[in-house]
């Protein structure tokens, strides 16, 4: 065989029958003997064919493909993709990807979706403000995952940032913490919920707040760890896991031991979170989830004349290693 893509009529020859009757195999259709099926399939298996899923869709009306834009920075929003192509799957549609890279827009990754024929849209973390939203949701569906704050043209999955956040502070203050930092995701989607979310429960709790500018990264996480060594905190709530990842890096290295010394504790519950030699305490967003929702709703909106919706899910705290008792003389 070449490096030529087996066609149905290779697959006919091989397995000695028509070609209309190989189609009607492939289609899992009736008007083939049992006998003839598995010899067909038997050929196909031997030349490696596999059925043009493009041809498919472009015969059909439809092309039953939801768009996802993702930032490649975010490693949540990986998990979240993942999540998303078995959701998807599971309702015969399928995924078309788009990445926002340092050098790629958000409006750029969104219109090459379009462009591709998704039906409708899935945006990880959207930027863009509410016009822009509205002008794209006014072409087709768009679902904004983790930001709600999107208009009411636009359907929404989102978590509850506040409740998290009380989660968390709930947490450190059962185990005696009194000085929690928290270290912001400064402009970030959610980045001003999550830090306006710590301020209100910690004057709720009676407690001195202490915002520490921070960001997405461990590069973020790091800048922020130096500036806590000054006067630690007996514990940290960072903005996500990775600046987490960077706050535990700074306080490590300037002597300060976690958790016996100070606590951190971060947010999504990523992959980085649970590597065995991390196990990092933080706050579950749960992606499978999320991403279970958004495809659903997208779904939804596209087989149903239901008007857009806005749904919150509750996040949950998993306790690993980094959080632990406020120490010795911790609330002075």
């Amino acid at each position: 065989m070449t490096g030529k893509r087996p066609t149905l009529m290779d697959v006919a020859e091989a397995a000695g029958v028509s070609r209309a009757l190989v189609s009607i195999v492939m289609r899992d259709a009736p008007g083939a003997s049992e006998a003839t099926r598995r010899k067909v399939q038997e050929a196909a298996r031997l030349l490696g064919y596999r059925p043009d899923s493009r041809a498919r869709l472009l015969r059909s009306s439809r092309t039953r493909l939801l768009g996802v834009t993702f930032s490649t920075s975010h490693a949540f929003h990986a998990e979240i993709v993942d999540a998303a192509y078995a959701a998807a799957g599971q309702r015969g549609y399928e995924l078309a990807l788009s990445a926002v890279t340092r050098d790629r827009t958000e409006t750029h990754a969104v219109e090459a979706l379009v462009d591709l024929g998704c039906e409708a849209l899935i945006m990880i973390s959207p930027t863009l403000d509410e016009q822009e939203l509205a002008g794209f949701a006014a072409r087709l569906p768009v679902v904004s995952l983790l930001r709600d704050d999107v208009g009411e043209s636009l359907d929404s999955v989102s978590s509850d940032d506040r409740e998290g956040i009380r989660i968390a502070l709930g947490h450190l203050t059962s185990l005696g913490h009194t000085r929690i930092a928290h270290v912001d995701g400064g402009s970030m989607v959610s980045g001003p919920q999550r830090r306006e979310a710590y301020l209100a429960e910690m004057a709720g709790l009676g407690l001195e707040p202490r915002v520490i500018p921070g960001g997405p990264t461990e590069e973020d996480g790091i800048r922020a760890g130096r500036e806590l060594q000054d006067n630690p905190p007996t514990a940290v709530v960072a903005f996500n896991d990775r600046c987490a990842l960077g706050i535990l890096e700074s306080l490590r290295a300037s002597g300060l031991r976690v958790p016996q010394d100070v606590s951190v504790l971060g947010y999504d519950d990523s992959q980085f979170a649970r590597l065995s030699y991390i196990r990092l305490s933080s706050i579950s967003q749960d992606a499978p989830l999320l991403a279970s929702a958004a495809v659903d709703r997208a779904i939804q909106r596209l087989e149903s004349t239901t008007p857009a919706a806005h749904l919150v899910r509750i996040p949950h705290l998993v306790v690993r290693g980094t959080t632990g008792p406020v120490p010795s003389g911790g609330t002075r």
